[in-house]
């Protein structure tokens, strides 16, 4: 038997629970617990990461993770079976399950021939329960720490989870490399605190498990006391119990009985219990003296009398173990520890960035809304504020759009374009694409961007051309007889002018309310004034020449954004420069699309099949495709 804990025939000893070749599968997808686990791996100089898998019921895959500064990637199982049966060589399993489901995945666990330890993290685990499990592990030989537990670890060995903090920490304690000291307690904090405190009065611990604070662990201090006895690399134990319970009489039977023969430094808290109301317990489910004997002042008394080395407080404890290190130290049992150069990890992007360690270049620039405060931000105003205010959705557009607080008048015209855009009818071209998608089977998103995908010059997207040469067209001092003639000479049709349907006879009321809401709200509408002096020129040639919605769209945001005092000269050329104005009709249209959709979806309206006699079907005759296969064109 070496001191590495390894038998003659190269088998791990079973005082031995994890050493440096350990293999774990972690069950439940916890990436900080997964990457403290690797990084204490990494400083430890392992040979390989301690995870082989992670058990995730809800996906299976990979998961990437760092190794140093290196990316590696874990593999995802969904059930305990199948990660056993991909790694055999794993024998612990980490088990973040909640209390609903820690019962039957530590079952699951037990019940693989290849799983010898099983960490129960979760608190509130019944108590039957625990008794099961306990009960079970023992018959097959395996050990259960927990429930709630932060687990365990080997120094410069394996780490069970989150045990022990931060690298920091860690570094802090020397827990990189194996001292003599074996450690138990019920506490997980109490067994951070431990660490430090042992490894700045020896030369640090060499296992130290936190058994859970439940009634009845997986696991009792005396069971891994007992281990670190049989173990002949660990020259010395310690220990912390609490209030409550025998579990430390067990300890101090042993000692009596001379099954522990290594010097053990115990301290029992919960002394200040008899100075405390009596209704106050202590946090764990077990510290609670019924009696006399349960006490924190009986339990550390006899453990003196059975010759433990007991401090006469808490503040002593540190005290005591160098008292005992030393001593061994001096009869040549524990040789003076040289120790090794400090580890270092790679420190985290996100942590160093917080920290100002380092600068990156930002790869977008927001300058609308901010996310990254305790509220929302919609151009630096509280979200809490926009609705405080009643800003409407007018208001939310004016913020995220164009980066102002509209007047009143201006946002109710941007909701009124809204609300007048929303829908024409099934029948034109952002609709039927829509519909035909939809009654395809297509979701929701896939249908809305059929429909939306039609808009363009000819569907809904002549309000930013439509403003852009009425807005030229007036500045340039043009009259409205000279913008016609200026359009008719290029052969350009004039945006916004012009309607299917509607004319001076039929006029379109959408245009109508728009002009009235201008008219009794803008401070001035001189382009319009402009339009409809272009409009009578137009309808005395043709009566269908009507100013259209989307040109009145175009020249009131025109006329709104000149006149209301919130925009310079440059930002209104940017707004008709970028396409604001048909994001107008983009939204307002998507609300009416959406109708039209959830409508065919309501109704469970069939594939849809173009009427053939509505296809007019104009094939070119044989003799013209031989004619143009032989490279003739005898048109």
């Amino acid at each position: 038997m070496s001191d590495s804990g390894m038998s003659e025939s190269g088998k791990r000893e079973d005082y031995v629970l994890f050493d440096r070749n350990t293999k774990a599968f972690v069950y439940g997808y916890q990436t900080n617990a997964i990457q403290r686990m690797l990084d204490f791996d990494y400083i430890c100089k392992r040979p390989g990461p301690s995870i082989s898998a992670i058990v995730n019921p809800s996906r299976a895959g990979i998961h990437k993770a760092f190794w140093g500064s290196k990316e590696i990637i874990l593999p995802m199982y969904r059930t305990i079976g199948l990660a056993a049966k991909a790694y055999p060589e794993a024998d612990v399993m980490v088990n973040f399950a909640s209390h609903r489901s820690a019962f039957d995945t530590t079952m699951e666990a037990l019940a693989e021939k290849s799983i010898r330890v099983v960490a129960v993290i979760a608190e509130g685990v019944p108590e039957r329960q625990s008794r099961i499990m306990s009960a079970t592990a023992k018959k097959e030989g395996k050990v259960v720490i927990g429930p709630a537990t932060v687990g365990g670890m080997a120094a410069g060995a394996f780490r069970i989870g989150n045990t022990a903090g931060t690298i920091e920490n860690i570094i802090a304690s020397r827990l990189y490399r194996p001292g003599c000291v074996g450690f138990v307690s019920k506490s997980g904090g109490m067994l951070n605190e431990a660490f430090n405190i042992i490894s700045r009065n020896s030369d640090g611990i060499y296992e130290g498990v936190a058994i859970g604070g439940d009634r009845f662990p997986g696991s009792t201090m005396l069971d891994h006391i007992l281990r670190y006895e049989a173990n002949p690399t660990i020259k010395m134990i310690a220990c912390l119990g609490e209030l409550g319970g025998e579990d430390e009489y067990r300890i101090i039977r042993a000692l009596e009985e001379k099954r522990i023969t290594k010097p053990l430094v115990a301290w029992v808290t919960g002394t200040c219990a008899p100075v405390l109301p009596a209704s106050v317990q202590f946090g764990h489910a077990g510290a609670k003296a019924d009696t006399q004997k349960e006490t924190a002042q009986a339990k550390n008394q006899a453990f003196r009398d059975a010759g433990a080395h007991v401090p006469t407080s808490f503040d002593g404890y540190g005290d005591e173990v160098r008292k005992v290190y030393e001593a061994l130290v001096a009869s040549k049992a524990v040789a003076r520890f040289e120790e090794p150069e400090e580890p270092k990890i790679a420190v985290d992007y996100s942590r160093a960035l917080a920290q100002g360690d380092i600068r990156k270049p930002t790869t977008f620039i927001c300058t609308i809304s901010d996310d990254s405060g305790e509220e929302l931000l919609y151009a630096g105003k509280k979200l809490s504020d926009v609705l405080e205010q009643r800003m409407g959705i007018g208001g939310v557009i004016g913020l995220l759009w164009f980066k102002k607080e509209l007047p009143d008048y201006a946002a109710k015209f941007i909701e009124l374009v809204l609300q007048i855009v929303a829908d024409h009818g099934p029948a034109v071209s952002g609709a039927h694409n829509a519909i035909v998608a939809s009654c395809a089977g297509k979701d929701l998103i896939s249908s809305l961007c059929s429909g939306l995908l039609t808009i363009g010059p000819r569907f809904g997207g002549a309000i930013d051309d439509a403003a852009r040469e009425f807005k030229r067209a007036r500045e340039t001092g043009m009259s409205p007889e000279q913008f016609v003639s200026d359009m008719k000479k290029k052969g350009i049709n004039i945006p916004g002018i012009g309607h299917k349907i509607k004319s001076v006879k039929n006029p379109d009321k959408r245009v109508q309310q728009l002009i009235s809401f201008a008219r009794a709200n803008f401070p001035k509408t001189e382009l319009l004034n402009y339009a409809l002096q272009v409009e009578e020129l137009t309808t005395a040639k043709k009566g269908n020449l009507i100013l259209n919605v989307d040109g009145c769209v175009g020249i009131l945001f025109l006329d709104l954004m000149s006149s209301c005092g919130a925009f310079s000269k440059v930002e209104i050329d940017e707004v008709v420069k970028l396409g604001y104005l048909n994001g107008l009709f983009a939204l307002g249209r998507s609300i009416g699309l959406i109708g039209h959709i959830l409508d065919q979806k309501r109704l469970g309206s069939r594939l849809y099949r173009h009427p053939a006699d509505d296809i007019a079907y104009m094939m070119p005759s044989a003799e013209q495709i031989q004619c143009s296969s032989d490279g003739v064109d005898k048109r």
